[in-house]
């Protein structure tokens, strides 16, 4: 639209000033040609009649003659020869006369016009005319008498003045017609460039069903024509990677239910070996034990896949129940035996309590833990404590939030490493062989904490070791009652 108008101001500037300058210079053309003309028969008319050479009175005549020839009365002459002078009004410089034309009428030059502007602004029509006889010969005698005459512009400069009048008149509305017009070419583009977008948006929401109405058959049709063609084709493959994936899903699922049942019986029986491997040679018994630890890690792997199936099916519930979130921690070191390889910095018990899934967090926890002291270096550390900070979703206030921090004192997680620590089945192998892990521990705890509207991190602490971050919303304490 701004390219439209902009043409059209050029066009209509460009044509008003093309047509004010013709304009003007017919104007101009006509008047000097009919003053030319009626000089030229005036002086035709009176010089055979005068005195050659002249006297004084006649110059002064021939100049009032002269004079008389405009119906207006405007204009002012004079008239020269050789040292005489005559005007036809008496004692007029004739300041406008400039020696540039004085010198072009002694020239023998038929007719010298010049337009001269005053100090007051005026425009006057300046005509020097040498006075010549017709000889004998057929050719033209000079006389040396030269007339020279000042034509005030003033009607042609009121002429004028209307046509820049005029001009502006018709170039404005020329120019709100151009704007109208530029505005329902823009309309007329810019609708279905809009509709597309709105369009795109749309898609990038999720709203695969999206199409345009294709209306002409234009450039703007044909790429509404392919935007079409391309959601149906997105929603078709985005249709047949969800089956898939809902197939795998149940795929994995149902493998781990139906491995549950073999699992618990193989249990029982590398439990009932494992008792009585001590009674076995070395060699069975190394066999033995192998046996026992990875039925135990299969059976991890097991449910860990049977916890994860829950979370994409949306089934994976919450079972809130108010807990002292410290006795939760210490329960958690207590029942893995890990009192004396984590140092822990937690407040007095009862002194943070949150509405939280038991359960749940303590495999948050333990996973934490055990990632760090499989991965990590001593000394693991575990600290608790609470901070406000401000209220989300652009609420006034602040809310409280219990920081559970867990700190090793390794080399770190590699910076490669850290978008995707909370991938499933994600492991650097890079940087160790195979553990005993599963690759799923951080994504569950992951999604453990996000069922409870926290949030994780993971990072690199400055002095040294991974740093595991987990943040959880928490009730606000209860005012105490006034005694």
């Amino acid at each position: 639209m701004a390219a439209f108008g902009l043409v059209a101001v050029v066009a209509a500037l460009s044509t008003g000033a093309l047509t004010f300058r013709e304009a003007r210079t017919g104007i101009l053309q006509q008047s000097q040609d009919t003053v030319i003309r009626l000089l030229r028969d005036r002086v035709d008319t009176l010089a055979p009649n005068l005195p050659f050479p002249p006297a004084q009175q006649d110059l002064n005549g021939l100049a009032a003659s002269v004079a008389q020839a405009d119906p207006s009365q405007l204009w002012r002459v004079l008239v020269t020869y050789h040292g005489l002078s005559a005007t036809s009004i008496p004692h007029d410089p004739f300041a406008e006369l400039t020696p540039a034309l004085r010198a072009a009428t002694t020239n023998q030059t038929p007719t010298v016009f010049q337009r001269v502007t005053t100090q007051d602004g005026r425009s006057d029509l300046l005509v020097g005319m040498p006075v010549m006889f017709a000889s004998s010969q057929g050719g033209r005698t000079p006389t040396g008498l030269t007339v020279f005459l000042v034509v005030p512009q003033t009607n042609e400069q009121a002429y004028i003045q209307a046509l820049v009048t005029a001009v502006e008149r018709a170039a404005v509305p020329a120019l709100v017609l151009a704007v109208l017009l530029a505005l329902l070419a823009a309309q007329g583009v810019l609708r279905p460039v809009r509709e597309l977008r709105h369009a795109t948006r749309r898609i990038a929401e999720g709203r695969l069903d999206t199409r345009l109405a294709v209306n002409g058959s234009d450039e703007l049709a044909d790429l509404s024509h392919t935007f079409n063609e391309t959601a149906a084709a997105l929603e078709a493959s985005i249709a047949e990677l969800r089956r898939m994936e809902s197939k795998a899903r149940r795929f994995a699922a149902d493998v781990s239910h139906e491995l549950r049942t073999p699992l618990a019986a193989m249990s029982v029986v590398t439990d009932v070996l494992d008792e009585d491997a001590t009674g076995l040679d070395p060699d069975t018994a190394t066999a033995v034990r192998l046996i026992s630890q990875e039925t135990t890690n299969l059976a991890r792997l097991v449910e860990d896949l049977m916890e994860i199936s829950r979370f994409e099916a949306g089934t994976a519930a919450l079972h809130l129940d108010e807990i002292d979130l410290v006795e939760s921690l210490q329960r958690t070191l207590t029942t893995r035996a890990w009192q004396d390889r984590v140092a822990t910095r937690l407040p007095d018990p009862a002194q943070l309590r949150g509405r939280v899934d038991p359960r749940r967090l303590d495999v948050v926890v333990a996973n934490l833990i055990g990632n760090a002291l499989r991965h990590g270096a001593p000394p693991v550390r575990l600290s608790l404590h609470a901070e406000r900070r401000p209220a989300r979703n652009g609420a006034a206030g602040t809310e409280r939030w219990a920081v559970i921090e867990v700190l090793d004192s390794g080399a770190g997680i590699p910076d490669s490493v850290l978008p995707h620590i909370f991938d499933r089945f994600y492991k650097s192998d890079t940087a160790r062989t195979r553990t005993e892990g599963s690759g799923l521990g951080l994504a569950i705890s992951s999604e453990n904490v996000h069922l409870h509207g926290g949030t994780i991190h993971a990072a690199n602490h400055p002095g040294a070791g991974a740093l595991f971050t987990v943040e959880l919303p928490l009730p606000e304490p209860e005012a105490e009652a006034p005694s």
